[in-house]
């Protein structure tokens, strides 16, 4: 159980264009800030690289981080899809929600769920809810930054 808690999101984090047209500059590679969640007697600690848009989707990779459980670590990769509307509705500063997947190396999926409420048209935060089973899903908390 412990290592499904692992499994990872995110992100959080962001996005994707939803089709094939380029991404405007500036918003082709999303940076979010590593982040922690408690579980029962423990905590799981996850770091991303840069999430890159390509494909239609932001891609990344993750590490996840259980303590004290070592042996539940994990990584893999993860996407987020955001529609050409949604980027610029967060471009102009307002609240958009997001999907996505994460698949650790053991090929076990997740499927994320979340919100991004911006600062200003390249910064702010976003809260990322990765379902883990049926009854588990990891809530994390944390910051973005386009560049």
């Amino acid at each position: 159980m412990i290592r499904n808690c692992t499994a990872l999101f995110f992100a959080a984090l962001l996005m994707t264009t939803g089709s094939a047209k380029a991404v405007p500059p500036g918003y082709e590679t999303v940076v979010v800030d590593p982040v922690k969640t408690s579980i029962y007697v423990g905590n799981v600690a996850l770091t991303m690289t840069p999430f890159h848009a390509g494909g239609g989707r932001y891609s990344a990779d993750y590490r996840a981080k259980v303590f004290p459980y070592f042996f539940s670590n994990e990584h893999g990769s993860l996407w987020i899809t955001f529609s050409d509307d949604d980027l610029a509705r967060l471009a102009r500063g307002e609240r958009v929600n997001f999907t996505g997947r994460a698949e650790n190396t053991d090929k076990e999926e997740r499927r994320i769920e979340g919100f991004a409420t911006p600062s200003d048209a390249k910064h702010g935060k976003i809260k990322v809810k990765v379902f883990v089973s049926k009854k588990i899903e990891l809530i994390f908390n944390t910051l973005y930054r386009f560049e």
